[in-house]
């Protein structure tokens, strides 16, 4: 009898990691999780799967524990916060060894280097979305309130910009208000620069623009919007929030819709840009 596939997963901050684990239990999956000190919600050791803690910079015990764990094919999923891998107090051998071959220190040159020495050890990063396919957004409105005049004009203005950004590895949110862009992600996340903004325009009538990457990587950095993405629009003054269709996980998506029609937030995802 074949032995039954088992999964890692490398969990991050957020929902992300809970619901690939409630997907997991739903399909009787094995897992086994690397929980990243620095960044998981202690919660996830009441998840039922075995959770080990490592440092961020323990890549060679991470190679280890799914190795030792039988582990073949793993999942990236939660924030891993970039300013966070740059303060890793203490990167093992391996982990330094990856960082002193990428030539660039970006999120994609840094989770990619990590794909490629676990595919070096025979372990497979694979789509992060592989159990999640029901929580990405289909192309439309999400909410009863669709996009104003003026909120579509922000967007016209607004996609081709943050396309442009994303592309560039510098964030994947902007924040817009009368066609001019108030705010740019880089290192600090999508509720900080949606916060920013808020403060920088006395929080009226902002849009935030979410997009994925140009070649999106469906293995890591999948954009998420989830409840606190709404609970920081609503203390920020934005009134909508656009979105890629099928590259954008939506969390807890009833109460999210809920709570987004209460407040009056339009909220609408596009097909992505496809760059040739």
């Amino acid at each position: 009898m074949a032995e039954k596939e088992k999964y890692g997963l490398i969990a991050g901050n957020g929902r992300f990691p809970f619901l690939v684990l409630q997907s997991a239990r739903e399909q009787s999956i094995d897992v086994v999780v690397a929980a990243i000190k620095e960044e998981t919600f202690p919660e996830i050791e009441d998840s039922g799967f075995p959770v080990h803690w490592l440092g961020l910079g323990e890549l060679g015990k991470l190679i280890r524990l799914f190795r030792d764990s039988g582990v073949q094919k793993a999942i990236m999923a939660g924030q891993v916060k970039h300013v966070q891998i740059f303060g890793s107090s203490f990167p093992d051998l391996t982990m330094i060894r990856m960082l002193a071959s990428l030539k660039q220190k970006n999120t994609d040159a840094l989770i990619g280097g990590i794909a490629r020495i676990l595919e070096e050890s025979g372990i497979s990063l694979v789509d992060s979305t592989i159990l999640l396919k029901p929580y990405l957004a289909v192309e439309g409105p999400l909410t009863r309130r669709l996009l104003s005049a003026a909120e579509k004009s922000d967007v016209e203005y607004g996609r081709p910009i943050a396309h442009r950004i994303a592309s560039m590895d510098i964030g994947q949110t902007i924040v817009v208000r009368d066609r001019a862009v108030v705010a740019v992600e880089a290192m600090e996340g999508t509720d900080a620069v949606i916060s920013r903004a808020g403060e920088l325009v006395s929080r009226k009538n902002l849009t935030v623009i979410k997009v994925s990457k140009p070649k999106q990587d469906m293995r890591f950095d999948i954009p998420v919007v989830g409840l606190s993405t709404l609970e920081t629009m609503i203390a920020s003054g934005a009134t909508a929030l656009v979105i890629d269709a099928e590259r954008t996980l939506v969390f807890d998506r009833d109460k999210f819709k809920q709570t987004a029609d209460s407040h009056a937030i339009a909220v609408a995802a596009f097909a992505p840009f496809i760059d040739d």
